[in-house]
């Protein structure tokens, strides 16, 4: 059943347009995805869309900005439920996990987050920009933890290993070329090994 514009209340409409977007996203990858089709989600005008976004790329940007929040979050609740007895190195290795988890159970909003064509390497959204950062500050902070008396270039080159490691990982669960139950186990070897000897 198709719904008017005015079915919404004021300024619900641009997250219930996003809702659908992200909707379509289960099904159809973000290439693909059309203004069109999100309106005919949402049950309003095709022309809807473009009066919040503007254009296509208006809402992918969106959409990879809400994505990108869902992920920290769970990095966050990750940090969070780690236990006051569990070593700097079992909650890194929980907090990878986490990011492998978010990136299994959303590979599409995964993947938006990381299109260079959507999130620009260097010239993120205004929205995007802090988002990143404290992903970043978690990473920093969790490696710290296991290496306190890194300098400062070491802890970089550290944080950024331990990155690509989560990344890679989750990379590899999203392309179904391990189950995601496998990621655990190897990031403890690599960040705990000590629990797996």
């Amino acid at each position: 059943m198709s719904r008017s514009t005015s079915a919404y209340h004021h300024g619900s409409l641009k997250p219930a347009l996003e809702d659908a977007a992200l909707q379509l996203l289960r099904t159809t990858g973000h290439p693909e995805l059309s203004l069109r089709e999100v309106a005919r989600v949402a049950g309003v005008s095709h022309s809807a869309p473009y009066h919040h976004f503007g254009d296509r790329t208006a809402l992918l940007k969106r959409l990879s900005e809400r994505s990108m929040a869902e992920l920290l979050d769970s990095l966050v609740a990750a940090q969070a439920q780690a236990s006051a007895d569990d070593s700097p190195r079992a909650r890194l290795v929980a907090i990878g996990f986490a990011y492998v988890q978010y990136a299994s159970e959303f590979p599409e909003r995964f993947r938006i987050i990381y299109d260079p064509a959507v999130c620009v390497p260097g010239s993120p959204t205004a929205e995007m920009a802090p988002l990143i950062s404290a992903v970043e500050e978690i990473l920093t902070l969790a490696t710290r933890a296991t290496s306190p008396t890194a300098s400062p270039a070491t802890l970089t080159a550290l944080t950024t290993g331990i990155w690509g490691t989560m990344h890679g990982l989750a990379e590899l669960v999203v392309a179904g070329d391990i189950a995601r139950d496998d990621a655990e186990p190897a990031l403890r070897a690599l960040f705990d090994p000590s629990v797996t000897e």
